[in-house]
């Protein structure tokens, strides 16, 4: 009966809802990071935002700044950038006292977005609204998601539901450059029993993300007249780094074939790869190409990390084998290839024998039948929830491919149903006081 009060609830209290939305998509919050007018940067004002509405709800609330110097015993593992500033970029937390007796939940989510690109046929700013689509950036990731959780705590309330377990809301800044946010949110010391991260999962349930490293191999090889018959290599004869960046690259199919067997993972719909984004090489076009890059991404799973929650194992299994090719050219063996990392994003997961994923998935099936459970393949900021020992899930509404496009846009009765899903889980979870 408590939960049909609820849905019930957010129903009759739609308009309100998607004002809620709405007042964040109308406040900037592009992460400083992404070239962007200077006026749509930080976090500060949404945070704010978002703080006085949850107030209201009868939330204590702080707000806090990460800094890279109170951090410094984190500068080897995940989420740390010691350039990073953070100049009203603050976390918010907020807590709502249970009546004690049950488990605690933290709902989480990033409030920065990123840059506002272009060929918007809608003000990413404005929140326009045709039908039941909302536009604006950061809709789908991630506003959507931390409206709907904070509804879905406004229903309980005002439905006079009394819960056992403390309800928390952790609202983070960074994501989109690294981390830095959820890191300083979990030095800090909160904690729950667990955490629902609401990227947009189009209302299925990722118990895990997939860590990230982003590289460049960088091949060097001798210039030389491009038209002219080339010396051996040994007597300063040209090398053209084109050719021998092909080599490798040839050699990463069967690369690639096995990971298809080794990093596979029965919650993701692909499996672990290493795919070549950029290729810069040359300088001129009468001239063989003196050096190369081959810039790549490569996904790691929770399985695979190293002792400080990064991808160091896997960095090394690529090292190995970028080795192991330029064993085989003799060119290569004396001139070999070296790697540049640029980024390692953590991962996470959950796994299905615990009983946060248990309750989860519940209260998903009796609201949405047809949802699945599907890990997310990009990152998500769970990694460090997981690392302290917080069974964490990602659940929220909106598509994920419409994240970071142009026209990114939500659908209203998706966001409803995502804030219902989550009633749902927090009333389960935290128990409710007779």
């Amino acid at each position: 009966m408590d939960k049909k009060l609820v849905y019930s609830w957010l129903d009759e209290h739609t308009g309100e809802a998607v004002s809620l939305l709405k007042d964040l998509l109308r406040i900037p919050s592009v992460n400083p990071y992404f070239d962007d007018e200077e006026s749509l940067k930080g976090e500060g004002n949404a945070q704010r935002c978002l703080q006085a509405f949850i107030e209201q709800m009868g939330f204590r609330t702080e707000l806090s700044y990460p800094d890279a110097q109170e951090l410094i015993d984190y500068k080897d593992k995940a989420g740390y950038n010691g350039d990073h500033t953070f100049e009203d970029r603050p976390n918010l937390f907020g807590e709502l006292k249970g009546e004690g007796g049950g488990r605690s939940i933290l709902l989480s989510g990033h409030m920065d977005v990123v840059q506002t690109g272009s060929k918007w046929t809608h003000d990413p700013f404005s929140a326009d609204q045709v039908g039941d689509t909302i536009y604006g950036r950061g809709s789908v990731d991630m506003k959507g998601g931390i409206a709907a959780m904070t509804m879905a705590v406004k229903a309980i309330r005002e439905c006079g539901i009394r819960l056992k377990g403390d309800v928390r809301i952790g609202t983070v800044v960074d994501e989109e450059a690294g981390g830095m946010g959820t890191l300083a949110l979990v030095a800090r010391g909160y904690r729950a029993d667990g955490c629902i991260i609401t990227e947009p999962t189009h209302m299925n349930l990722a118990p895990l993300c997939r860590g990230i490293l982003w590289g460049k191999i960088i091949v060097e090889g001798q210039a030389g007249h491009i038209e002219l018959k080339r010396q051996d290599w040994k007597e300063g004869g040209a090398v053209d780094a084109i050719d021998k960046a092909a080599y490798i690259l040839e050699y990463f199919k069967s690369f690639n074939e096995n990971w298809a067997h080794t990093k596979a993972h029965k919650y993701l719909p692909i499996p672990c790869q290493i795919k070549f984004a950029q290729f810069e090489a040359g300088e001129y076009p009468t001239t063989f190409a003196n050096h190369a890059e081959l810039t790549f991404d490569a996904q790691y799973l929770p399985q695979d990390k190293d002792e400080n929650g990064l991808g160091g194992k896997v960095k090394k299994e690529i090292e190995d084998f970028v080795a192991a090719i330029a064993a085989t050219d003799p060119y290569l063996k004396a001139n070999p290839p070296r790697i540049e990392w640029i980024l390692d994003a953590d991962c996470g997961e959950t796994f299905d024998t615990e009983d946060f994923f248990k309750v989860t998935v519940s209260c998903l099936q009796d609201l949405c039948p047809d949802a699945i459970v599907e890990g997310n393949c990009a990152h998500t900021d769970m990694g460090w929830f997981c690392n302290v020992g917080i069974p964490t899930i990602n659940l929220g509404p909106g598509d994920s491919k419409l994240c970071h496009q142009s026209d990114e846009h939500i659908e209203i009765p998706e966001y409803i149903q995502c804030a219902k899903v989550i009633a749902s889980i927090i009333l389960d979870w935290c128990g409710v006081s007779e």
